[in-house]
């Protein structure tokens, strides 16, 4: 990839000469992990009556074949961290790259649970690793005065792919007949659904051969020349030289490898504050029940008296809100910070999930189904997209974006391991238990839990999170 240079960008050493060609290059490369996160995580919703028809599973056993996914991230996000340290951020994504096609290939053909969920946990395995090395890599090829911007982009390719998930399946249950109808070469829809995966999983892997290794990598392991001649390109000859030196002196004054026990405060013995706020923007993030929308959309809305044509239509409708909240977060980012947009969200959330939990208490029994009256039905419709809208201008790109910004050089592999291990498994947990509360408790309850959590997560926020807007990575401490 060639480019030619850009003037300096606002906020950086007037020295600094930007390849901004070069660099929306390699980010658009790298948010192609975003856009198979998101595809990988979207697939399901649509799927689900196929996989239980076929496997015969109770509710608690679509959960799991929904959740399996989410145990897998909670270890590629771990092992990712871990491995970007020892390997690289490109090598990792590479590897993902090629899980991603593994799992397309074996949940469409599975032809058991068993065989389904480990092909899903593999798949998972890719998820989490992209979900966290997206952002970092990201993080760590840009200016800071646009840094988030950029790395905002991932959250819109998360929306991408799953919005792209929701259309494939709609425009195949549609050809076919429904999601269980029988399709080309005599298989039924849902698993085209799971087969389409291959085609923007090779085209990630393919692209990332095009890319470098991030520079911070390079620094931490010894090979500053491969380091400077990418900070070169990335930012002319002097401002390479002065970013290599300073990401030299940001990492630990031993020089040593980075380890998990970077993450203990050598001073107090105890675990640094920056990884448990990063521990709880990830585990927040989940408990406001935002995949409960990704995942089981289809099967909510028609569980209070939407076809599935028209529920599969809300999805494709979320996911293009969401888009479009993304876009009003990348003009915002980098001008009023992260924490505010934070606290924004999750007020928005609070308030607009409580309509929803209020909305499902209005819900009765009609014919043996769940239905909605025309009033409570419409508000749900309307606070359950305005709750996207919430969830996409604030937690949904900005978490990410710190946590792939706000831990120091030194332990951003292992506080990335760590913090993504929490998110995926509270996806997990939250996840696999919607249906099980959901059939026990009521939507009504579960969802005023979200609420809940929520309202707990502005605090958390006003308490724990300090502004990273503007600031290099090399000056972030904690």
């Amino acid at each position: 990839m060639s480019a030619t240079s850009s003037p300096a960008v606002a906020g950086t050493p007037e020295s600094a000469r930007v390849n901004m060609a070069f660099i929306a290059a390699i980010v658009a490369v790298a948010t192609i992990g975003g856009f198979m996160f998101g595809y990988d995580s979207g697939v399901i919703n649509g799927t689900q009556e196929g996989l239980e028809k076929t496997f015969a599973l109770s509710k608690l056993g679509t959960g799991f074949n929904v959740g399996a996914i989410l145990l897998g991230c909670a270890v590629g996000a771990f092992l990712a961290g871990r491995l970007a340290d020892l390997i690289g951020r490109r090598t990792v994504m590479m590897i993902a790259a090629a899980l991603f096609i593994v799992s397309a290939l074996g949940t469409g053909a599975a032809d058991s649970s068993l065989v389904f969920v480990i092909a899903r946990f593999i798949g998972g395995i890719g998820v989490g690793a992209a979900s966290v090395l997206s952002p970092v890599y990201i993080s760590e090829v840009t200016p800071a005065s646009i840094r988030g911007r950029l790395s905002s982009v991932q959250q819109i390719m998360i929306i991408t792919g799953l919005t792209g998930a929701f259309v494939a399946n709609y425009a195949l249950a549609a050809t076919a007949g429904g999601s269980t109808a029988e399709f080309w070469l005599g298989y039924p829809a849902w698993r085209w659904m799971f087969w389409m995966q291959v085609i923007p999983a090779g085209i990630f892997f393919s692209t990332l051969l095009l890319i470098p290794e991030s520079p911070r990598y390079l620094v931490a392991k010894g090979r500053e020349g491969p380091a400077l001649a990418v900070l070169t390109r990335l930012f002319g000859a002097a401002e390479g030289q002065r970013k290599v030196a300073e990401i030299r002196d940001s990492l630990a004054a031993d020089h040593h490898h980075p380890t998990l026990r970077d993450l203990i405060d050598k001073t107090t013995g105890r675990i640094r504050p920056i990884v448990w706020t990063g521990i709880g923007l990830a585990v927040f993030q989940q408990l406001v029940g935002i995949n409960i929308v990704f995942y089981y959309g289809a099967v909510l809305w028609q569980s209070v008296g939407f076809s599935e044509d028209d529920a599969l239509k809300i999805n494709i409708l979320s996911g293009s809100l969401s888009i479009l909240a993304c876009l009003a977060t990348i003009a915002l980012i980098d001008r009023i910070g992260r924490k505010p947009l934070l606290l924004i969200g999750s007020a928005g959330m609070a308030v607009t999930l409580a309509v929803m939990a209020w909305a499902f208490s209005t819900a009765a029994m009609v014919d043996g189904a769940l239905h909605l009256a025309d009033g409570p039905g419409l508000a749900a419709l309307i606070a359950a997209n305005l709750y996207v809208i919430f969830f996409n201008l604030s937690w949904g790109p900005v978490m990410w974006v710190m946590l792939g910004e706000m831990f120091p050089n030194q332990i951003r592999g292992s506080g990335l391991a760590v913090a993504g291990f929490a998110q995926w498994t509270a996806n997990f947990a939250i996840s696999v238990s919607f249906p099980a509360l959901a059939a026990s408790l009521g939507l009504a309850a579960t969802y005023s839990f979200y609420a809940l959590s929520a309202l707990v997560s502005l605090f958390f926020v006003r308490a724990m999170v300090k502004e990273t807007r503007g600031k290099e990575l090399e000056d972030m401490t904690g």
